[in-house]
C-alpha cells in the first residue's frame, strides 16, 4: 500500500531532468521511463515536472506555453526555458538552438559519430537544473531533483559547487556503460571550478566524468533493478564504477521499470493488426499470420516464430546470432529482427537474410510500430544481453502473451521466472532463463523452449502465466514515491545553514519513517571498501 494513502502527506515537488521523454525524443528505455514513470508517481503524490533539451520535436509539439526563465549567459550561451503540457506531463523545454537545433540522434551526427559537443549541450542541461533547483522560476521550487544518467549527471555537482541550499538529488543510473567522459581539458567551458578535477570530485581516469560526478554528489543512486544493484558493485559489472559504487552502497536502491499499460494494451493498440484481449491467447493468431506475410516468411502456424526488438550491439547478444544459425533454422523454426545499431552485426544479419529467406527475415532501423506488433504476434521473444539493466521488451511480451526467452542477468532475472520443472508443475513459469551467454546456451535455452512449444497446452499455461505478471508502474512507483520522500525528510532533518535545525510537518515525518522501514526490509546490498587503486 502506498504511503500516500495511509497518511495526508503534502506532495513531493519533483524536478526530473533527462536527455530523453517518449514521444518526443527516445533511443532506449531511458525515453520510455522518462515519458510514463511522471504519471504514474501523481498518483503517489509526487508531482514531476521534466527538464528536456529544446530538440525539434519538442518545439515542434509545443503550443504557445509560456517562458519562465532567460539566461543571457548559460556557459557561454544565450537560453530560455519554456513551461509546456504535452501528453499529460508538465515540461520544462531549454531552448538552446546552438546545442539542440539537430535533425536525428540526440547524441549523434550524420557521420555515425558522437556531436564534438556533447560535453557543453548536456553540462548546459545540468546547470540549468541546477538553477531552477535554486528557484531560478518564480513561484516553482522542487523539493527533490531527479538526475538520469550520464547526461544529467553533472546536475549534482554543480550544487555542490555553488555552496548554496540546494534540495537533494537522486542520481539515476539506467545502463551504467554509457557514463558521459570527456577531456580534462573542457573542465572550464563547464563552469566548474579548477578543484572540482579531483577524485573527490568529477575526475574520473584524467577525465571528466559525468556519470561518476552524479554517483558521487547525489544525495541517493537509484538503478532499474535489484539485480542490476548488485551486478554493477563488481568489477565484473560495474565498468569501472564498482568501486565507488561499492562505497556508496547504503545509498544505492535497485527498483524494477514498468510499463504504461494503458499505452502497452493490445485491445486497443493502434499498432496490433488483430486487437485481442489481454488474456484470449487465441486471439494472438491472426497476428502472428499477418507478421509471417510482413515479413515474407512461410505462414505456417507451427512454425516457431521468435522476435527480437533490439538495439543491435554486442551488449544486446545479437552477434550470437550468426553462431546459432545453421543449427537453429535446421528446426521449424523462424526470427524476426528489428532494430539498428553496429554496422557489422547489420551486415552478419543481411547476409543470414540472404541465406535462410524462408527463416529469418529483419528490419533495420527504429520503429516504435513494430516494437508493438513484435510482441502481440510472435511466439516469444529473444533477449540474449550479456548484461540488461532492466529490459522493457520482456515486460510488453509477457503483457502482450509472447513467452521470454532471455540471459539471466539484471532486470530479465528479475522479471521472469524461468520454465524449469518446479516452475511448470508450480504454474510460476513465465518464460525462460539461461547462462552463461554464449551460443551454446542460448541455441539450449531456444530448444528447451521450442519443446515446450510443441506442448500446446503447457504453452498456453505459459503465456497465461506470463499476461498475469505485474508490469505496470503501480507497485514500482511506490516504491520511488517511499524513497523520495525518505530523501526530501532527511534533508530537511539536517541543520541549514544557519545552525537551525529544518522541522518537518507530521505527516512528512511519519512517512519518512515508515519508508526508511520500508526500505529497510529490502534485501541490502552488501558494502566493502574501494577497491585498491579505485581511481573514480
Amino acid at each position: 500500500m502506498s504511503l500516500v494513502n495511509v497518511h495526508p502527506v503534502r506532495p513531493v515537488e519533483l524536478l526530473s531532468v533527462a536527455s530523453e521523454m517518449f514521444p518526443f525524443v527516445k533511443t532506449g528505455g531511458l525515453g520510455d521511463i522518462v515519458g510514463t514513470l511522471p504519471r504514474a508517481l501523481l498518483a503517489h503524490g509526487i508531482r514531476t515536472r521534466t527538464l528536456l533539451p529544446g530538440y525539434p520535436a519538442l518545439q515542434a509539439a509545443r503550443n504557445e506555453g509560456r517562458c519562465v526563465a532567460r539566461f543571457s549567459d548559460l556557459l557561454g550561451h544565450e537560453a530560455a526555458i519554456w513551461e509546456n503540457r504535452l501528453h499529460g506531463n508538465d515540461i520544462f523545454i531549454l531552448d538552446v538552438p546552438a546545442l539542440y537545433d539537430r535533425a536525428g540522434d540526440p547524441y549523434v551526427g550524420p557521420d555515425g559519430n558522437d556531436w564534438p559537443d556533447n560535453d557543453i549541450r548536456f553540462a548546459v542541461l545540468a546547470r540549468a537544473a541546477a538553477h531552477i533547483a535554486h528557484g531560478a522560476i518564480e513561484g516553482y521550487c522542487p523539493d527533490l531533483v531527479q538526475a538520469h544518467d550520464w547526461q544529467a549527471g553533472l546536475t549534482a555537482a554543480y550544487l555542490h559547487y555553488d555552496q548554496r541550499p540546494a534540495p537533494p538529488v537522486v542520481q539515476t543510473i539506467h545502463n551504467l556503460s554509457f557514463q558521459g567522459c570527456f577531456p580534462a581539458s573542457s573542465l572550464p567551458r563547464l563552469g566548474l571550478p579548477a578543484h572540482a578535477l579531483c577524485m573527490e570530485g568529477v575526475e574520473y581516469y584524467g577525465q571528466v566524468g559525468f556519470l561518476k560526478a552524479g554517483l558521487y554528489f547525489a544525495a541517493w543512486i537509484t538503478t532499474v533493478s535489484p539485480t542490476y544493484a548488485r551486478e554493477i558493485q563488481t568489477p565484473e559489472g560495474g565498468m569501472g564504477l564498482d568501486g565507488l559504487l561499492r562505497a556508496r552502497a547504503r545509498m544505492l536502491t535497485g527498483i524494477l521499470n514498468g510499463i504504461d499499460v494503458d499505452i502497452w494494451n493490445p485491445e486497443h493498440d493502434p499498432d496490433v493488426h488483430f486487437p485481442y484481449r489481454l488474456r484470449d491467447i487465441a486471439g494472438r493468431a491472426a497476428n502472428k499470420r499477418a507478421l509471417q506475410a510482413e515479413f515474407g516468411l512461410p505462414q505456417d502456424p507451427d512454425a516457431f516464430l521468435l522476435g527480437i526488438v533490439s538495439r543491435l550491439t554486442m551488449q544486446k547478444g545479437i552477434d550470437l546470432l550468426p553462431d546459432v544459425a545453421a543449427d537453429l533454422f535446421g528446426d521449424n523454426i523462424q526470427l524476426v529482427v528489428v532494430g539498428s545499431g553496429s554496422l557489422s552485426i547489420q551486415r552478419e544479419l543481411s547476409i543470414l537474410q540472404r541465406r535462410f529467406p524462408r527463416r529469418f527475415a529483419c528490419h533495420i532501423g527504429y520503429s516504435e510500430a513494430l516494437g508493438h506488433r513484435m510482441p502481440a504476434s510472435v511466439d516469444a521473444l529473444l533477449m540474449p544481453s550479456r548484461f540488461e539493466p532492466c529490459g522493457l521488451t520482456q515486460m510488453s511480451a509477457c503483457h502482450y502473451g509472447g513467452v521470454p526467452i532471455a540471459a539471466r542477468v539484471g532486470g530479465l532475472a528479475d522479471t521472469i521466472v524461468d520454465a524449469n520443472a518446479a516452475a511448470m508443475a508450480g504454474n510460476s513459469a513465465t518464460g525462460f532463463l539461461f547462462s552463461p551467454v554464449d551460443a551454446t546456451t542460448l541455441l539450449a535455452a531456444i530448444r528447451r523452449a521450442h519443446t515446450t512449444f510443441r506442448d500446446r497446452q503447457a504453452w498456453a499455461i505459459l503465456q497465461r502465466n506470463a499476461v498475469a505478471y505485474d508490469v505496470s508502474w503501480s507497485g514500482k512507483a511506490a516504491q520511488y514515491a517511499d524513497l523520495f520522500r525518505m530523501v526530501v525528510a532527511r534533508a530537511r532533518s539536517r541543520e541549514d545553514a544557519g545552525g537551525n535545525v529544518v522541522s518537518l510537518h507530521r505527516a512528512d515525518r511519519t512517512a519518512a519513517t515508515a519508508a526508511r522501514r520500508r526500505i529497510a526490509r529490502q534485501p541490502r546490498l552488501r558494502t566493502s571498501r574501494p577497491r585498491p587503486g579505485y581511481q573514480g
